[in-house]
């Protein structure tokens, strides 16, 4: 069983992307943050590395992708409401940054969606499962 998880992603300023996710209201874990990486907490076992692409790129020897022209992956984070997803996207919107919506939003789905700094695409969602119809 898994007990916690850390997403490795590449970014091109670390200052940058730190002050983006503060902007959303998000806390950094002090201790896993230096001048190469920072610990990014999206939850009580979730953790992002947002680590500079020098740093990131002594991990592998393949090209790391640049997701400002390929989409590598779209994370998908789900919060307890929609009043929860409407809170991160007002935070974001004092700090400039811009959230679109999925195409589909049924009743008991809402979504927004953002990219940050570096152009990683990001999704924002609250399910209310009690409300899912079968298809």
């Amino acid at each position: 069983m898994i007990n916690q998880i850390f997403v490795n992603l590449p970014v091109n300023d670390l200052d940058a992307s730190k002050a983006f996710w503060s902007g959303l209201g998000f806390k950094f874990n002090p201790t896993f943050t230096d001048e190469n990486g920072a610990c990014l907490i999206l939850g009580d076992t979730i953790f992002v590395m947002l680590l500079t692409k020098p740093f990131f790129e002594s991990f592998t020897q393949k090209p790391t992708a640049d997701p400002s022209v390929v989409v590598e992956a779209i994370n998908a984070l789900q919060v307890e409401s929609r009043e929860a997803v409407d809170k991160i996207v007002a935070n974001g919107a004092t700090h400039g940054v811009e959230f679109g919506r999925r195409p589909e939003d049924p009743e008991w789905m809402y979504s927004r969606t953002f990219k940050d700094p570096d152009g990683h695409n990001w999704e924002l969602f609250y399910m209310n499962e009690s409300e899912m119809t079968e298809e």
